[in-house]
């Protein structure tokens, strides 16, 4: 767990520095398209089912609800002007890098559910898949991403627990690279 805790806190500084400049002219742009504050805060669940709070570009008007983005009616309808752009090339979640660096979030993990997100988090909890921490990706991401059922996500989730290793966080990575860069998998 060190290892992996040295390269998350040395991933996080490295992709800021690169970053830091493209991060600003997000959050101006999110400012400037919809009203509302840049940064949208969500309740997730962490580690041993422990709450945080876990910050995204805003890419959802400031009304929206506070549930998964598969149970809105008509979720393009809710979206920024660059909510949808936000979404497909993941810029969106950049400012989870500050959850990194904070040990609330590793690089590589399964995704933070929404507090509210009852089944999903039973079924990890089941799988002890709670006993890690959340990621920025992980390899339910990679293999369907908005696409997986809770089922299927969950077993996937379970996967990864029982697989992980400093080799097949650098597999899953690879893999999130090629989908970011493709926009695959994302549905709004």
């Amino acid at each position: 767990m060190f290892l992996k805790r040295a390269c998350d806190v040395v991933l996080a500084l490295l992709a800021l520095a690169v970053l830091i400049l493209p991060m600003a002219v997000i959050a101006f742009a999110v400012r400037v398209t919809s009203k509302g504050p840049a940064l949208y805060w969500s309740q997730r669940v962490g580690r041993g089912n422990r709450l945080f709070w876990m910050p995204k570009f805003r890419t959802m008007r400031t009304d929206t609800p506070v549930v998964a983005t598969h149970l809105l009616g008509d979720p393009a309808r809710h979206l920024t002007p660059i909510g949808s752009f936000l979404r497909k090339t993941s810029l969106d979640e950049l400012p989870q890098l500050w959850c990194i660096l904070n040990g609330e979030m590793s690089v590589v993990g399964p995704r933070p559910a929404l507090f509210n997100q009852d089944d999903l988090i039973a079924a990890r909890t089941a799988q002890n898949v709670h006993l890690l921490p959340p990621g920025l990706t992980g390899w339910a991401q990679v293999n369907g991403r908005d696409e997986l059922a809770i089922p299927d996500k969950v077993a996937l989730d379970a996967e990864y627990f029982q697989r992980r290793s400093f080799l097949f966080d650098l597999r899953i990575l690879a893999m999130t690279a090629i989908k970011v860069v493709g926009a695959a998998d994302v549905q709004h």
